[in-house]
């Protein structure tokens, strides 16, 4: 049943869920949870083994130590009374996976699976200390192995990992996690549901396509949804711009000016105010042979030749081979995170070469340079690919159980192009049928302004925070929801969970951004409604444009 308003806030959420059975207090022991496990007559089960069961005391801290390249630590601070678990399962002779659960003393009947980031072999403790501050029981899995979002090298020669990354790790997490939390509070799970962004994304949409009822609703951000796709067009774009060295090679330090800027200054005004934000980029086709070093006059220290000119033309294009179509092209107001994803200044992102050469080919010495279009139909072709990839669009499955999904995506993704989550709207609206209309229970969210996951360029300074997953991880390790607004007007978590119990549909989410982007005690600097597509935000041209109040979703 739905709780009605008694959800919000959030901790009396929490509390109320848990005050309708004050049983027993269970137990937190590795024994009790292996008492659990044996109690469970299935072929996952008996190849699993708890590995540890911890009581953490309330605004206790619990995580994992180590610092992995591009991630904060994932260790969590100032949780709520719970048990943290951690279970591993062999998933092949050749392969295993650990999931780690929070189990709060607190619980609101409900169930949280978190996704991971990149190729991480990495437990999700951040995502997991948000979620589990709401009542929820928390799981995220390490997908099968151990390394860094950027780490590809696990995957050589590796098929069964691969697989566990894929889809194995946590579709058997989820499926083993719900047994273990209705067994450890002896009751029933009222309503499961999931988030993640980028490989969290992919994930979540992957477990919906091959298990519809794993979840009840799903807040899906920056989907890397077409793995076997996505790699290609990495790697061919790749091959376009390096070596750096090269006379066709765009300067780095151009991104960030003379390119961002004139993306600025010919599509800031798309949505009808000029605000430092771009908005609207499917409205914009601007001139970039404003840069040309031919212009009479031309700064010849800050233009870009011919050579220059066509590459950036390349970058922008979707991917076509033949006919058919492959990859979408990178958005316009992304630039100033080029270097920091899709460009590194040294050497191409791994997960693009390193990916072909380690998982694909597994020819660690295979060269940038042979890269072509047939690399594209043999990675795609492959049968391993089919693990990866989240592309069975016909959803109907999901929708008919009443399965609710809440997608975003920042417009100015410098990694997991944005156009990818429209087109797999669009092609998931053409397979669930006309009959069926798809906003009923699928609603796609574009946050001008954010980057990956999350935050903002400086100096663009967008609304960006929805508490997406991840976005708490730049606030701090003790942080959930959104700071100052634990609401479903601004929270998506929250918007879902109404959509979903209450059958209240998400019409708009306000974005919400602070002074010093990271801070919220800095004060709130700008808000601004998110609109479901094809929708967007367009300004109504006397409020505040920093107020959501001034904006209209049309």
């Amino acid at each position: 049943m739905y709780l009605q308003k008694s959800l919000f806030p959030l901790l009396a959420l929490a509390h109320q869920a848990y005050s309708a059975y004050p049983g027993v207090r269970p137990i937190c022991s590795v024994e009790n949870l292996a008492h659990q496990l044996s109690s469970i007559d299935t072929p996952l089960a008996s190849n699993a083994t708890i590995i540890s069961a911890v009581p953490v005391k309330l605004n206790g801290s619990y995580g994992d130590p180590e610092v992995f390249q591009g991630l904060p630590p994932m260790f969590t601070t100032g949780l709520p009374d719970l048990c943290a678990v951690q279970v591993n399962v062999t998933s092949s002779e050749s392969s295993s996976y650990i999931f780690a659960m929070f189990l709060p003393s607190k619980w609101n009947s409900r169930f949280l699976t978190v996704g991971g980031g990149g190729a991480g072999g990495y437990i999700n403790y951040l995502d997991m200390g948000v979620g589990v501050h709401y009542g929820f029981a928390t799981m995220s899995t390490n997908n099968g192995h151990h390394g860094s979002p950027f780490d590809v090298e696990w995957t050589y020669k590796s098929p069964e990992k691969q697989i566990d990354w894929g889809w194995r790790a946590i579709h058997g997490s989820v499926e083993l996690g719900k047994h273990l939390i209705e067994g450890y509070y002896s009751k029933d799970i009222q309503y499961s549901y999931y988030s993640g962004c980028s490989t969290g994304g992919r994930q979540g949409l992957k477990e919906a396509q091959i298990s519809a009822d794993s979840f009840d609703g799903m807040l899906i951000g920056a989907a890397a949804w077409w793995t076997s796709h996505q790699v290609s067009w990495i790697t061919k774009v790749s091959k376009d711009y390096y070596p750096t060295d090269d006379p066709k090679s765009i300067p780095t330090e151009f991104f960030s000016t003379i390119i961002a800027q004139t993306v600025l200054a010919q599509c800031d005004e798309a949505d009808g105010v000029k605000d430092g934000i771009v908005s609207s980029p499917e409205k914009c086709h601007p001139e970039f042979s404003v840069l040309s070093c031919e212009n009479p006059g031309v700064n010849t220290s800050a233009c870009l030749t011919a050579l220059q000119l066509e590459i950036l033309a390349k970058v922008y294009a979707d991917y076509y081979v033949g006919s058919e179509f492959a990859h979408p092209g990178l958005e316009l107001s992304l630039e100033p995170g080029w270097s920091q994803f899709i460009f590194p200044p040294d050497a191409p992102i791994s997960f693009g070469l390193d990916y072909l050469r380690n998982a694909v080919l597994e020819d660690l010495d295979w060269p940038l340079e042979a890269y072509n279009d047939s690399v594209y139909e043999y990675t795609k072709n492959l049968v391993i690919s089919k693990d990866m990839d989240a592309d069975n669009f016909d959803m109907s499955p999901y929708r008919d159980q009443g399965g609710k999904i809440l997608m975003y995506h920042g417009l100015s993704d410098p990694l997991i192009v944005t156009r990818g989550s429209s087109y797999f709207y669009d092609q998931v609206k053409l397979a669930t049928g006309k009959s069926h209309p798809i906003t009923n229970w699928f609603r796609l969210f574009f946050i001008p302004g954010m980057m990956h996951c999350l935050g903002t360029v400086p100096g663009v300074d967008a609304p960006w925070h929805i508490n997406g997953a991840g976005q708490n991880w730049a606030i701090g390790s003790d942080v959930y929801s959104v700071p100052g607004f634990q609401d479903p007007k601004h929270d998506a978590l929250l918007a879902l969970m109404e959509w979903v119990e209450g059958g209240k549909a998400v019409d708009q989410i306000i974005a919400t951004t602070w002074h010093n982007s990271t801070v919220p005690s800095s004060g709130v600097w700008k808000q601004r409604p998110l609109c479901p597509y094809p929708k967007s935000a367009m300004y109504n041209g006397v409020g505040d444009v920093n107020d959501a109040q001034s904006w209209n979703c049309e």
